[in-house]
């Protein structure tokens, strides 16, 4: 479990994070939504290291995020930000062995081996396996980087705008294997996503934010309430049911 207490964060004098407080538990896809400048992934950079919180605690497993080492810390958590992207030209199969890095720093293994095998297995890219990330197509891109944080073999994922730059497809399928990794292999997935509808439909729990605070954490059932989302996007918004996922329409 991620737990986030008493959680804030400024630049300068404008308070961006709240006295944000969230127990996220395992296997589930957790969306954090709300507006921009919401504190979505001011928050997540906190949840990952990655930015400095001021105030507050976070805990990975019932430790203090603080304490950890930073080679055991990307044994159990992994992160894609929105800016990844790699300059030097790497084929697909090299990007996956950045994952393992945490456990052969630079000298693989027959494991490791296995296991970068195995994410090109799961993330189906077979046939672009060997060639190079600047030839690939967006989506494909995308595939390559979360099968690098799959070989990565963390508890926790944190994806930062993951979507950007997908069309509806390959955003849709995007979802759907994170979705199954979740609730196969027991991760807990937590996402940055703009797109209320792709995280209604996905989504096992929803965090909603605005100006730096947690306005409701809960269910995509009683999160995702025309009144809720009214009150936060300024908009008057119908949600309905359609095979099974909830939709949320604005007008």
């Amino acid at each position: 479990m991620i737990q986030v207490n008493n959680v804030s964060k400024k630049y300068g004098k404008k308070l961006v994070v709240d006295q944000v407080d969230l127990n996220l538990e395992k296997g589930k896809i957790i969306s954090l939504i709300g507006p921009n400048g919401a504190g979505k992934s001011t928050l997540l950079g906190m949840m990952s290291r990655t930015l400095k919180k001021d105030g507050g605690s976070i805990l990975i497993d019932g430790r203090a995020i603080t304490d950890w080492e930073t080679i055991d810390l990307a044994k159990v958590l992994a992160i894609m930000k929105q800016s990844e992207h790699i300059s030097i030209k790497i084929s697909v199969r090299d990007l996956i062995a950045f994952g393992r890095y945490p456990y052969s720093e630079g000298k693989l293994t027959q494991e490791d081996q296995a296991i970068i095998q195995e994410a090109i297995d799961y993330l189906d890219l077979h046939d672009i396996a060997d060639a190079y990330i600047d030839e690939l197509s967006g989506g494909q891109r995308q595939r390559a980087f979360i099968a690098s944080i799959y070989a990565q073999s963390t508890d926790y994922i944190l994806l930062d705008e993951p979507l950007n730059n997908l069309d509806i497809k390959h955003a849709a399928n995007m979802l759907t294997l994170l979705k199954k990794m979740a609730h196969e292999q027991n991760k807990t997935i937590i996402i940055v996503i703009h797109d209320i509808n792709f995280a209604s439909s996905f989504s096992d729990h929803i965090v909603l934010m605005d100006q730096g605070r947690v306005v409701q954490s809960d269910t995509v059932e009683r999160v995702m309430q025309p009144e809720i989302l009214e009150a936060i996007y300024g908009m008057p918004f119908e949600v309905i049911e359609v095979k099974g996922k909830r939709l949320c329409i604005y007008y």
